[in-house]
């Protein structure tokens, strides 16, 4: 692979280096063409998601598809705002003179998705790379082939293959080939911290950049004067939409002492409004990815005292939404990311207890604040450091595309979505135009303490 790799690579740096992709017609016409071909495409992009994960139709439209057709959009719509060179203020010390940001391109990106929404979370990023003016290598996860297969035949058919290509294989080969072999201008990851950590120590051999789109262990916070019914609701909407194998999903269960059994129960309603009395046999239930992840979960079912659910099927490779409790405090369901319909609860009675349980876990992806009082809010705002979240509802903030999305600490290294989708891509090149009608003598040397003078007047 090392010489095909480098052959895909340096036909996308001479195409780039010939400007090719830096006019905002060319953008946009790309943006155009991406949006028409999955268009084109979208019964084949459901089916393959149907066969990877049993994605039922409703998720895989709005998490993978529609989801992009949003992002898409805005992108189209404000792209000329976003490359306008922008005016900044100078410092009299520096008049006269004017000051400008321009943003340009980077060149070569390597954008490198996960499996949960394989086409998705690589085509998010693919349209910031466009916007932004680059060339771009998809690498697909090669836990989902036939949604990998898909992307790469709808990629290969829209667009040159000196301009944006894919490439599919085992990724634990191929990602160190890419890295180590071609020195890319940005890497865009999502998924596990630890091969985050691989990826970032790879990139930093060529000191390329890198966008780290990783996880964490998401409290959903329920307060005493939270919307039982409501909060139910969301909370298990959150968890059980795509299994729970979803990066934001609430990951456990921080509850007021005096409502944990009113919500319970609530929560064993809701499952069955959801899904029905037959979960596991439920066609609308995306299943666990394959057996490994399947017994990973299972795992986190041991030596707990499961409160509802539980039940779980190798033949579907389904496990039931369930709500489990733990005595040891070290228990790995309470150490580790679940990414499944597993729902580890905890307890409080005061608030400090809170930002004790989060910060033994520090840096969640996602926290989501149950609660009528705007004192709760602010709390948990600022005493718990997280990437982002929502109040008295899950997941949702991943939907607005003017919202960047991303990590703190632990769970990620930069932002994405809108406009920040196009900054992530772009570097800000800093532009200050002197006048060459009046030139100040009192810069140069030699220096003198009546020049000082002048000069601190200014600049103190």
């Amino acid at each position: 692979m090392g010489t095909i790799s480098t052959d895909i690579f340096s036909q996308k740096r001479e195409y780039f280096d010939n400007g090719n992709t830096k006019s905002y017609g060319f953008r946009i016409e790309q943006l155009r063409k991406l949006k028409k071909a999955i268009k084109d495409n979208e019964a084949d992009i459901l089916s393959a998601l149907k066969i990877d994960l049993n994605k039922p139709e409703f998720e895989a439209y709005t998490s993978e598809i529609g989801f992009l057709y949003e992002e898409i959009s805005l992108t189209i719509k404000n792209l000329k705002k976003w490359m306008r060179p922008k005016r900044v203020n100078t410092p009299l010390s520096l008049m006269p003179a004017k000051s400008r940001i321009v943003s340009e391109p980077l060149g070569v990106v390597l954008i490198i998705g996960p499996w949960n929404y394989p086409f998705q979370l690589l085509i998010a990023p693919l349209v910031g790379a466009i916007a932004a003016g680059n060339c771009a290598i998809l690498m697909p996860s090669d836990l989902t082939p036939a949604t990998s297969k898909l992307t790469e035949k709808i990629i290969n058919e829209t667009f040159a293959s000196n301009y944006i290509s894919v490439v599919n294989g085992p990724g634990a080969v191929l990602g160190p080939e890419l890295i180590n072999n071609n020195k890319f201008n940005h890497i865009f990851f999502t998924g596990s911290e630890p091969v985050g950590k691989a990826i970032m120590k790879m990139a930093s051999e060529h000191l390329t950049p890198v966008t780290l789109e990783l996880g964490g262990k998401s409290p959903a916070i329920v307060f005493e004067d939270a919307d039982i019914k409501l909060t139910a609701k969301r909370v298990v909407w959150g968890k059980i939409f795509n299994a729970g194998q979803t990066c934001v999903a609430p990951d456990y269960l921080i509850v007021h002492k005096s409502i944990k059994e009113r919500l319970v129960n609530e929560i064993a309603v809701i499952i069955k409004q959801f899904l029905g009395e037959e979960i596991l046999n439920n066609g609308e239930y995306t299943h666990i990815l394959n057996q490994k992840r399947f017994n990973k979960l299972l795992s986190y079912l041991e030596n707990g005292n499961i409160l509802l659910g539980g039940r779980h099927s190798l033949e579907q490779l389904a496990i039931e939404p369930t709500v489990i409790e733990y005595n040891n405090s070290e228990h790995p369901a309470l150490k580790e990311e679940i990414f499944g319909p597993i729902l580890p609860l905890l307890t409080f009675e005061n608030n400090k207890e809170i930002i004790d349980i989060v910060r033994k876990n520090r840096y969640p992806l996602a926290t989501y604040i149950f609660t009528s009082s705007s004192e709760n809010e602010k709390f948990i705002i600022n005493n718990i450091e997280f990437g982002g979240g929502s109040i008295n509802n899950t997941i949702v903030h991943l939907a607005n595309p003017s919202l960047p999305f991303g990590g703190v600490g632990n769970s990620g290294i930069g932002n994405y979505h809108g406009k920040r989708s196009f900054e992530v891509f772009s570097h800000t090149k800093s532009i200050l135009n002197s006048s060459t009608l009046i030139d100040l003598p009192m810069l140069y040397p030699p220096y003198s303490i009546r020049n000082l003078k002048i000069i601190k007047y200014f600049l103190g």
